[in-house]
């Protein structure tokens, strides 16, 4: 008897022998009609004795207490340094709710379908996905800086399309030569994302489907993971070595050009006024203060003006950002953030609406949530662009 050995038993499911397990692995799409009732039908048909999901813990009870968000405290999200990490969250939720509009299939619920089928039957479940907070942590500490403007600019263009997907195009997701294409498109664009998302998750979910307790086991995965979770477990198991997963479940430091380079560019430019001052040219370090200021000051002011920012919100971005930009410690963001939250404080109604007004950009400026982060984003962006305008123009009179 073969070891590990597998037979494709439908378009969208493998099952995969190890020794005298039995795992049966299902493939779907995440905003599929079809692929609920799959997963329904399937928990009935193969009677399976343990469940693994692609869904980690957190998300799982976020499912299962939609309330939760009503507790959620934007101002402690900003202080504590996470505010693009909740807006990117945002933003993918954005794309992926507004695809599933026309199926009537909210991301997420087939695998909230096989849990609460699962806990029916008495039978046991395990989530084996890893956090999307580690995901998305590892995903930008990992790009360039690069490949982080590109991410960024996907996540702004989510928000501001108004695509949605038909349900033919969603049900061809699960094809394989779809999911291909899709993937190479992916490592073209963003190699450190694709590796992040698709390939190291492969290997934490393949990790834990083998792992998991059960005779029999129905894993429910994304279509676009089957084909790696198969390749990977053939290889898990042909290595006859526990898979480790610990070194996938930590978001690594910055790299150490990352962690000098907001020193270098603040000692940069005092470093330009120094010499000013050292010529006893005060004529030119005036001029050069003034480009300083108004170029950071005023981009940063115009990003928080184009989140329909509070007046004295844009004031402060527009006399903060010189400052700020000098103090590696604290960005014109956080400040603009804060501000935006004192003085439009989110509302009950505010958190209870957050995934439906996340569907539009009508929403996104409606809701005080996604404001605030808006606010902490575009003063953050403008006041970066303002910094690298400054510098060769500041350098120019400097050494004029």
């Amino acid at each position: 008897m073969k070891v590990f050995s597998t037979e494709k038993i439908s378009e969208t499911m493998t099952m995969i022998r190890i020794r005298d397990r039995e795992i049966v692995l299902l493939g779907t799409a995440h905003i599929s009609a079809e692929s609920l009732a799959e997963v329904e039908k399937s928990i009935v048909i193969e009677t399976p004795d343990h469940v693994c999901v692609e869904m980690d813990e957190g998300r799982l009870k976020n499912m299962d207490d939609e309330g939760k968000w009503s507790g959620t405290d934007i101002g402690n999200v900003l202080k504590r340094g996470q505010g693009f990490m909740l807006l990117a969250n945002l933003a993918l939720s954005s794309f992926q709710r507004r695809m599933g509009l026309d199926t009537g299939v909210q991301p997420g619920m087939e695998m909230k379908a096989a849990v609460d089928a699962a806990r029916e039957r008495n039978i046991s479940f395990s989530c084996c996905d890893r956090s999307i907070q580690t995901t998305l942590g590892r995903a930008w500490r990992l790009s360039s800086f690069w490949s982080k403007l590109k991410l960024i600019s996907s996540l702004i263009a989510s928000v501001l399309t108004s695509e949605r997907a038909k349900p033919a195009e969603i049900e061809k997701l699960k094809e394989a030569d779809a999911m291909q294409n899709m993937m190479s498109e992916l490592a073209r664009y963003l190699p450190a994302i694709k590796t992040v998302l698709i390939d190291e998750r492969d290997f934490y979910l393949a990790s834990k489907i083998i792992s998991s307790p059960g005779i029999k086991t129905l894993a429910i995965v994304g279509a676009a993971h089957a084909p790696g979770i198969v390749k990977l477990m053939g290889e898990i198991v042909a290595s006859e070595r526990s898979p480790e997963t610990e070194e996938l479940e930590i978001i690594p430091p910055r790299k150490w050009y990352g962690k000098i380079l907001p020193w270098i560019l603040p000692s940069l430019i005092i470093g330009l006024f120094a010499f000013g001052i050292y010529r006893s040219d005060f004529e030119r370090v005036l001029e050069m203060g003034k480009i300083w200021f108004f170029t950071n000051g005023v981009l940063a002011a115009v990003g928080a003006l184009a989140a329909l920012a509070h007046p004295l919100t844009i004031l402060i971005s527009f006399l903060g950002a010189p400052l700020t930009s000098l103090n590696p410690t604290i960005g014109v963001g956080m400040v603009a953030g804060l501000l935006e939250y004192m003085f439009h404080t989110p509302r009950v109604s505010d958190m209870e609406n957050l995934k439906s007004d996340i569907l539009g950009i009508r929403g996104w400026y409606r809701n005080r949530v996604t404001r605030i982060l808006m606010v902490f984003l575009l003063s953050s962006v403008g006041s970066s662009v303002g910094t690298f305008i400054a510098i060769p123009w500041l350098t120019s009179i400097a050494g004029s």
